[in-house]
């Protein structure tokens, strides 16, 4: 596949990177600063410097692409923010205007309830929403934009993230989160990234990924 990727300087695209050069995919990662980039030189790989909140600055980051995936996020969830939302906005803006069609997004299952244990949904998710309530917002405002896009489009929701190995013991639902389960790893969430990407059942639903 041919793959566009912003975030690539994250934690979850450095993985998404590395993986899709592992399968041989066509990476191109849209990055601000390019010293900030983790992955290893391949001839799979290519870099292009570029401000997301800009589309026409992307437009030729993302047309003729198998699938966009956008791993942007705050770097500060306490903080108030609106970096997935505009992102996202952006990214549409573009690639409407190149004509491509495929766009998957990383959200997180705080925004929802969902497949939430009652415990979970009456406890645990209005402590965390004190805490993270700009980043729930930020997400929820993202899937809006995503929703409405017109776009053949992927929401992927996961908990709390970590940075374990990869293990491909992921669990999947389809517009609910994973109930019981608060962690997967960035690795984990990679593979279900690029599994989704090729999918095309994922058309147009969101997804619960966790451990």
């Amino acid at each position: 596949m041919k793959l566009t990727v912003f975030g690539a300087t994250g934690g979850t695209g450095a993985e998404l990177i590395r993986q899709a050069i592992e399968a041989q995919h066509d990476v191109l990662a849209v990055v601000r600063d390019p010293a900030r980039l983790r992955a290893a030189a391949s001839p799979h790989l290519h870099v292009m410097t570029a401000d997301v909140m800009q589309p026409a600055a992307i437009q030729d980051a993302v047309a003729g692409r198998d699938a966009v995936i956008s791993a942007l996020g705050s770097r500060n969830p306490r903080a108030k923010t609106t970096v997935c939302a505009d992102s996202a906005r952006s990214i549409v803006t573009a690639m409407r205007a190149a004509g491509s069609r495929r766009l998957l997004v990383v959200s997180g299952s705080g925004a929802v309830d969902a497949g939430d244990s009652a415990l979970l949904r009456y406890v645990g998710k209005p402590a965390a929403k004190l805490f993270l309530k700009h980043q729930f917002a930020d997400f929820r405002a993202m899937e809006d934009i995503v929703r409405g896009s017109g776009l053949n489009w992927t929401i992927v929701r996961p908990p709390r993230l970590n940075n374990r190995p990869f293990t491909a013991r992921y669990q999947v639902r389809r517009d609910m989160n994973v109930r019981g389960s608060y962690v997967i790893s960035r690795a984990d969430l990679a593979a279900a990234l690029l599994a989704f990407a090729a999918d095309t059942g994922s058309y147009h639903a969101a997804f619960g990924v966790a451990r």
